[in-house]
């Protein structure tokens, strides 16, 4: 029998990523079916039916938005007619308009569009954004007494303003007018503004119930335009502004977003927006070929009609972007700014007419996102650190993690929340101390949680607060902490299960390497643009070697896989970004990951962009069942070795044993297995290694034949 004593070793370490995998039902039959009625892959039908489509008229309508026809946003947004008269009004009588924008990609974008437009419509404008650093999210009193001071008329709010009752009651008891634009969640009580145009205040099934801040902005410019008859030169520039803001905040790619993101994504190559392009050129973003075809200009209906659009006439569209290009590139550099510089660079480089002024602000984008870069890394480090000693052992019972810590800034922590939830699978509120009895913070959290109603569970202890189901933000006086952590563990209890701790991971489909081609690649150009609910595909392989594998750049995997069909092998390689605590991988695995097209010298290729790793489902299902008889004999090398699994704790362990008595002894999802012949002189070993990995799978063969 196997020497027990090895059960009193140190534990492993856990070297796989902690996920649940959830691939979808697969339904060849009528994936099969749906293609052949809508001229598809069956590839692609499947990938869709896995996003809720199931009949051929809403293939086509996802298809080709372009061929929805489009309600009047007059009849979806009750206050909107309300708004255009108000702004029509006051650019007739010439006065004075500000525009109260956020420090967020789709605050400075939306402000940008709107300071644009009704520039050009002939309105006296300009704007203000409250300090990030001093004062926080949305408008506030200063910023209305100022506004009052200065002879304003006319405020309104864009990407915020929805949560904003005593400012906004402040600037009515001034006499001034007050149209909110928003997109946050509905608070109990509504401002009394004299308009609110918020999509969370109409139907769930009309198609802008998911635009954002920026799409707010954009229906109502392009509705003033068109009301005013001054659309020529106007609606290109405001299409480039919504894509670029629709991306960076992880609006919805469906409904009417889908349709203008899918033209504007056309259209930003060839911009005549200065800061757009300086964006583009600094960035270093490729541009793709991606074939003719596509529309010129913006449909949005009339004021006056139910489907009549405004369309110019169709423009070959040989170059477009995709989403990750805005949302890896672009969007960190204007986002950046809004984190840990001044907003004002931002809205003065997507408003100036001037391309060397647009180079160089473009320029202190690019600076300020690399010391972003830098913040979060060291941020992040010290986030694992301090959750590691305090709170890492009571997660499963907390079900939440508070991390609150000094001299962290506020800016960038919205990032490391995010990382902290990839990592420990669990809602995240993190802050820092704005001075010794006030602390602001940042929440992001997983599907089953809804972070806006537990910061509504906890509003007796908070200051300012706001959000949506997946991020928010907070303040709240520094006593108040200890009983903000109870009261988030108690909500986080009451919603989540002990299964939904693990970050989730939704896969489309099974796909083997070899038919892992261009061919396949350009298929899935359908489904695009993909971002939120319309996510990029998913696919998994098992059973894959890991036959290279090294670290590059700040923490990445870079390796080559292979997989053996019809007794023919596949390779190729992959990228797992930011995966370094997992190095080394096993060297036999099941992968998830996303297709990505790699561009050097001149050559294109499709590559992997690992986002999942598991241990062979067999191997799991021996840790989880081990067979009857639990151990056996095998020989080896023309050697006798003895194996079986073991309990060890909560979990199975395997451990081998050799003609000397040495064990090696290994537990599921790590990679560092321990080697002796009892505690005091086992040492750990990577199991990884060919020596000690063709042994295991030798071992697993033996245990698989016995049972």
């Amino acid at each position: 029998m196997l020497d027990r004593s090895v059960s009193e070793l140190p534990k492993p370490r856990r070297r796989l990523p902690n996920q649940r995998w959830q691939i979808y039902p697969q339904k060849p039959e009528f994936a099969q079916n749906l293609a052949g009625l809508t001229n598809i892959s069956p590839i692609i039908s499947q990938l869709l039916i896995n996003r809720g489509m199931e009949t051929p008229e809403q293939i086509q309508a996802f298809l080709n938005p372009e061929s929805l026809v489009l309600p009047s946003p007059l009849e979806e947004f009750p206050d909107l007619a309300i708004s255009l008269e108000l702004l029509q009004n006051a650019i007739a009588s010439q006065t004075k308009i500000a525009i109260c924008g956020d420090y967020d990609a789709d605050g400075m974008t939306s402000t940008a569009l709107l300071l644009r437009s009704l520039r050009t419509l002939g309105a006296q404008v300009d704007y203000a954004i409250p300090s990030r650093m001093h004062e926080g999210y949305g408008i506030n009193k200063r910023i209305v007494e100022e506004f009052h001071s200065e002879g304003v008329g006319l405020i309104l709010t864009v990407d915020n303003g929805i949560s904003a009752f005593e400012p906004v009651a402040r600037a009515r008891e001034l006499g001034l007018t007050v149209i909110i634009t928003d997109h946050h969640d509905i608070p109990q009580k509504l401002p009394p503004a004299n308009a609110i145009l918020n999509p969370k205040l109409i139907a769930e099934s009309s198609p802008y119930r998911g635009v954002a801040g920026v799409g707010v902005a954009y229906i109502l410019a392009v509705s003033l335009a068109q009301q005013l008859g001054e659309t020529k030169g106007l609606i290109q520039p405001m299409l480039a502004l919504f894509t670029l803001g629709t991306i960076a905040d992880l609006a919805p790619l469906t409904g009417v977003n889908r349709r203008w993101v899918k033209r504007g994504l056309q259209h930003l190559p060839k911009s005549n927006l200065p800061g757009v392009r300086a964006l583009i050129q600094v960035g270093g973003v490729q541009v793709r070929e991606e074939g003719q075809g596509g529309q010129g200009g913006i449909s949005l209906p009339t004021p006056h009609s139910h489907s009549a659009t405004l369309t110019a006439s169709p423009l070959p569209t040989p170059k477009s972007l995709k989403p990750e290009d805005i949302g890896f590139r672009l969007g960190p550099r204007i986002n950046a700014i809004g984190r840990i510089g001044n907003p004002q660079t931002v809205i003065e480089l997507l408003t100036t007419d001037d391309m060397g002024v647009a180079l160089d602000l473009a320029k202190q984008c690019e600076q300020t996102n690399a010391n972003r870069q830098l913040m979060c890394e060291q941020i992040e480090q010290e986030a694992i650190a301090y959750v590691e000693t305090e709170f890492v052992t009571s997660l499963q019972k907390d079900r939440v993690l508070v991390v609150v810590q000094p001299n962290w800034h506020h800016g960038v922590i919205g990032i490391v929340a995010s990382r902290l939830v990839e990592r420990y699978g669990v809602p995240v509120f993190i802050g820092t101390y704005e001075d010794e009895k006030h602390i602001r913070g940042s929440a992001r959290g997983i599907p089953e949680f809804h972070v806006f109603e537990a910061l509504e569970y906890c509003h007796d202890l908070l200051g300012k607060f706001g959000g949506h189901k997946a991020a928010g933000g907070f303040s709240l006086p520094a006593e108040n902490l200890q009983m903000l952590r109870s009261r988030l563990i108690e909500f986080a209890n009451q919603c989540l299960e002990p299964q939904h701790l693990k970050p989730l991971l939704k896969i489309d489909a099974e796909v083997n390497l070899n038919h892992i081609n261009q061919q396949l690649y350009q298929q899935l150009n359908a489904l695009h643009p993909c971002g939120m609910d319309n996510p990029d595909p998913i696919f998994w392989t098992p059973n894959v070697q890991v036959v290279e594998q090294k670290i590059v750049g700040k923490g990445h995997i870079k390796l080559t896989i292979a997989q053996t069909v019809d007794n023919q092998q596949y390779k190729i390689k992959a990228i797992a970004w930011r995966w370094s605590d997992y190095f080394q991988l096993p060297s036999l695995v099941d992968v998830a990951y996303k297709l990505r097209e790699n561009y050097f010298n001149g050559n294109t290729t499709i590559e992997l962009e690992l986002i999942g790793v598991r241990l062979p489902i067999q191997l799991q299902q021996f840790f989880a069942s081990p067979p009857t008889p639990s151990s056996t004999t095998f020989e080896y090398n023309q050697r006798h070795y003895t194996c079986g699994f073991y309990k060890n704790g909560i979990e199975a362990e395997l451990r081998i044993k050799n003609p000397e008595g040495k064990v090696l002894a290994m537990q599921p999802g790590h990679i560092i297995g321990l080697l002796g012949t009892n505690r005091q002189n086992a040492k750990e070993i990577d199991i990884s290694q060919p020596q000690y990995d063709n042994i295991i799978q030798a071992a697993l063969q033996a245990l698989s034949v016995k049972s």
